[in-house]
């Protein structure tokens, strides 16, 4: 395996890079492999020398790979072949990316795929504020092209470990439960509907309540940024999740550490 390997913008002069295919587009999705070491990869990319680079070099990395350059058609695979991922590009011939993803997360009447499937959004758009689009409408990584593959699978396995289920059952903060199987949360025994982020938030911060959890630390591991930058993403989630916490008015769980980040609840 190269050292890197560079995965370019389908214009860009790197396209000479990737590994030549003796088979045009296909209409209908496609498997790679068979190989299950890795899990199941669903790649739904529209540029033809991108998809066929990346069914090749993960399907030698142990993946089962399957692929479509179709929103319609990625829908429907997920529901039917329950991948492990989804690496989803920002821009497809019959919807957008963004689109898909957030359908993917809302769910719809009828369909049955799991809402919770691993997303990694992969986009010629490095702009932040498409990156903070992507982290909204549901996707657990952003990554902008071109980008280097071993980073690309670096980040799909630490998307795969924390996808892989809970290291506990249940979480308890005094009168905060957490049900990490039902993705239930209540407080004193009433139940607090969160967003997917929120949730992830409140399960990173109560794995450690009385620790502080850096900002930067937080928006890599809940949002997958790589950088602190200018987003008020997280500040904005931990303040709504703050609100929903703390019904009673009180400021028992959620703290905002000036100049640090945030932590769960206040030292014993």
């Amino acid at each position: 395996m190269p050292a890197s390997r560079v995965v370019p913008q389908p214009s860009g002069l790197l396209v000479a890079l990737l590994p030549q295919r003796t088979s045009s587009r296909a209409k209908s999705p496609s498997v790679a492999s068979a190989a299950m070491d890795g899990g199941t990869v669903l790649v739904v990319e529209h540029e033809t020398p991108v998809r066929a680079y990346l069914e090749q070099q993960l399907a030698d990395d142990g993946f089962e790979v399957l692929s479509t350059d179709r929103a319609k058609a990625a829908l429907e695979l997920v529901e039917q072949t329950r991948p492990n991922l989804v690496l989803l590009d920002a821009v497809l011939p019959d919807a957008s990316g963004f689109e898909v993803c957030g359908r993917l997360r809302a769910g719809e009447p009828g369909r049955a795929w799991d809402r919770d499937v691993p997303v990694i959004m992969v986009s010629t758009r490095g702009d932040p504020v498409d990156r903070v689009r992507g982290f909204a409408r549901g996707c657990d990584d952003y990554v902008v092209r071109p980008f280097v593959y071993d980073e690309l699978v670096a980040r799909m396995r630490a998307v795969l470990r924390r996808s892989s289920g809970p290291r506990h059952t249940r979480l308890s903060v005094r009168d905060l439960e957490i049900d990490l199987a039902a993705r239930l949360v209540t407080v004193a025994g009433e139940l607090v509907q969160l967003s997917a982020k929120e949730y992830e938030l409140l399960v990173a911060l109560a794995e450690d309540p009385e620790r502080v959890f850096k900002k930067e630390d937080l928006l890599r591991d809940v949002w997958g940024f790589r950088s602190l930058g200018r987003t008020r993403t997280l500040d904005s989630h931990a303040s709504r999740l703050r609100r929903k916490l703390n019904r009673d008015g009180d400021a028992g769980y959620i703290l905002n550490v000036w100049g640090v980040g945030y932590r769960l609840t206040a030292l014993s």
